[in-house]
Order: structure tokens, then C-alpha cells, then sequence
């Protein structure tokens, strides 16, 4: 959206402040909660933070099409902001300049982006956080216990640390500071890990991006030495794959322990061949069908009781309609049983040649 149309938004919620919804919706500022804005089918905005790997194979896809199920003439419109905070606000003023019936947000920053929730609010058009809890009124949630997360990778490195669990020293890797769910994944692997080992070092990594996970991990290599680390505390995979470069950068042999989350293929072949330790699947289908069916559900002007199973609070929202999946973990001991049981993956994607000897030592393949 350009300037003057940002302006005009701004206006326009600054006087829907003053006059009322009401006068807002005659005037062409918004439509009335769970309406069409255009009276024809009805629109769904989804916002992704990135492009990455997860979004474009799995939740993107995954969530049109619930749509379309349940809404067969719904519209859905579906952007990424590449890691850009005013990139994702900008996205969000124009779907609520079009006057969409509800939108779907995965906030790059959750505290940057409530003014955008708090337009879309005043607008009449109810917004579904996906897997980051964003500020400002928002009408639903739809994540994983991220406490859960954290607790199943501080167990898996204490199981993989064996005698060193107690008085061993660990490099933990915290995702990025402006995400809720960093914190709420840190609590939850500190309440395993507190008094049993060391942390030497611990970062919070900027935008989620491994190439900084890299440099941190240098970096924890550099001040704590080489051959003084038992383990590293990974918050997702693609942190891993950064903290696993850098550790092979500098030459240690034997890798210690790696943590990780989100089930990606690339990790799973990590630990295949024993560089990553485990990582945490949260089931996308479940997740993006119930974000599907909240959306949809609020377009049309219903509620939310037959879905949302929790209620959360945010910063500054209390008693949110939420449904909290269950993470699973997985190790090499485990892969067949979870990432190909429940069809995310196929041997043939994971079994490429390069990881045929790996493949069959773990009884993937005969």
C-alpha cells in the first residue's frame, strides 16, 4: 500500500474511534463482524512472516484448502512479508482496505503488529493468530503448547548428554525476542534443565535466522572452547542447521547433541545421520485446518464454542478462543512411527541416495 492510502487508513481509524463502528461502516471504513464486506463470497486474508520451507510446502497449501472445503466460494488471498515487520503492517492495511471478512496472521513481530489488529478490529474484521500470539483483540489462536516444545527438547538433550545430564555445559539457542513463543519455548526447556546442567551461553536469534543461530554458535565456540561444549539447547531446525555448521566449522568430532523443531526434511536427514540429535513435530494439517475452520466460522458471522478447545491471554487481550495441539518428538528411533506414519513424509523423500547407508542402518529401508 502506498503512503496516501496509509494515510487514508489511518483517518479513517482514527475516526471510527470517534463516531462509532456505525458511522464507520456508512462511510466505508468497515463492515459489520462476520459480514461480507462486498455482500458477495466471502474474502480471507492470510499472512505468513516468510517464504520458508514450512510455509510454502505445508502450512500455505494446507490452509487453502481446509478453506475451500468448508467454503467452497470463499476468496483466500494468501502474502508472505519476508521477515519485514512494515512489510506485514503494509500487507495488512491493504486486506483491510479491501474490506476482506476475516484474516489469518502469522506476525513476524506480534507486538509490532497489534496497531494493524486493532484496525482490522475497529474495520469489523476478525483476526485468527496462527502460531505466534499477536497483541491487540484478536478473535483466535491456533498453536502448539509451546511449553510442551521445550520441555520434550530439554528431556531429549538430558537423555542424549548421559552422564554429563548432571553438571554438563550447554549452548542454549533461543529463537527471536520479539516472538512470544520463544519465550514460552525457553520457560518450558528451562524447567527441565534448570539445576542439572550449565548453560555456558544462551542468545536470542534475531528474525529466526540461521545464518545468526551460525555466528552465535561461533561465537559460544570461541569464548567456552571447542572441546567444552556437551550440548546445544536448539529452539527449531533451521537454528540447528546454522548451530551444526558452525561446530563442524570448528572442527568437532564427535558433534554434540543437537536439538531441534518442526520436523523438516533436511533434519530429519540431520538425524538420519546422527549431526542432529531430535527434533519436535507439531502436525501442520491439524494446526492450519483448525485456523481454516476459526476463519471461515467468523466470516460468516459465527462463533467460535465448537472449536476453540483453550482460552489464552495476550499482553494486552485476556480469555482468547484457543486450540493448543500436541507436540511429538522425534529421534532416529522414532522417524517411522511419526513423519511417515502420519504421511508428512514419504521414505522415497527422505531415502534420497545420499542417505541410502543411513536409511537402512535405521530400518527405514531393507
Amino acid at each position: 500500500m502506498n503512503a496516501r492510502l496509509r494515510g487514508t487508513a489511518a483517518v479513517l481509524a482514527g475516526l471510527c474511534l470517534l463516531v462509532g463502528p456505525v458511522a464507520c461502516e456508512q462511510a466505508g471504513g468497515g463492515h459489520a463482524p462476520g459480514g461480507p464486506g462486498s455482500g458477495g463470497a466471502p474474502q480471507i486474508g492470510v499472512l505468513f512472516p516468510d517464504d520458508n520451507w514450512r510455509f510454502r510446502h505445508f502450512d500455505k497449501p494446507l490452509i487453502k484448502k481446509k478453506i475451500h472445503e468448508l467454503c467452497p466460494e470463499c476468496k483466500v488471498e494468501a502474502v508472505n512479508s519476508q521477515h519485514d515487520v512494515a512489510t506485514q503492517q503494509a500487507q495488512m492495511d491493504a486486506m483491510i482496505t479491501k474490506r476482506v471478512d476475516a484474516l489469518i496472521l502469522d506476525a513476524n513481530d506480534p507486538k509490532a503488529m497489534r496497531t494493524p489488529v486493532e484496525n482490522a478490529h475497529r474495520a469489523g474484521i476478525p483476526v485468527v493468530a496462527y502460531d505466534r500470539l499477536a497483541e491487540g483483540p484478536i478473535s483466535g489462536y491456533v498453536s502448539f503448547d509451546g511449553a510442551k516444545v521445550g520441555r520434550l527438547q530439554g528431556e531429549a538433550l538430558l537423555r542424549a548428554l548421559g552422564k554429563k545430564a548432571h553438571g554438563g555445559q550447554i549452548v542454549m539457542m533461543n529463537g527471536a525476542a520479539t516472538d512470544p513463543n520463544s519465550a514460552w519455548f525457553r520457560q518450558g526447556a528451562l524447567s527441565v534443565l534448570q539445576g542439572k546442567v550449565r548453560i555456558g551461553k544462551a542468545y536470542n536469534t534475531a528474525g529466526w535466522r540461521p545464518e545468526f543461530a551460525n555466528a552465535n554458535m561461533s561465537a559460544a565456540i570461541a569464548a567456552l572452547g571447542a572441546d567444552r561444549i556437551d550440548g546445544v539447547l536448539s529452539a527449531n531446525d533451521g537454528l540447528a542447521a546454522g548451530i551444526i555448521s558452525a561446530l563442524k566449522a570448528a572442527k568437532i568430532d564427535p558433534l554434540p547433541p543437537v536439538t531441534g523443531q518442526d520436523a523438516e526434511i533436511a533434519a530429519i536427514q540431520r538425524i538420519l545421520t546422527g549431526e542432529q540429535y531430535m527434533t519436535v513435530l507439531k502436525p501442520f494439517k491439524p494446526e492450519a485446518d483448525g485456523a481454516a475452520a476459526m476463519a471461515v466460522a467468523l466470516a460468516r458471522g459465527k462463533t467460535l464454542g465448537g472449536i476453540a478447545t483453550h482460552k489464552v491471554d495476550s499482553p494486552t487481550t485476556r480469555g482468547i478462543p484457543a486450540v493448543l495441539l500436541t507436540p511429538v518428538p522425534v529421534t532416529v528411533h522414532t522417524i517411522k512411527d511419526t513423519v511417515i506414519k502420519n504421511g508428512m513424509y514419504t521414505i522415497d523423500q527422505i531415502c534420497t541416495p545420499k542417505f541410502a547407508a543411513a536409511c537402512a542402518k535405521a530400518g527405514l529401508t531393507t
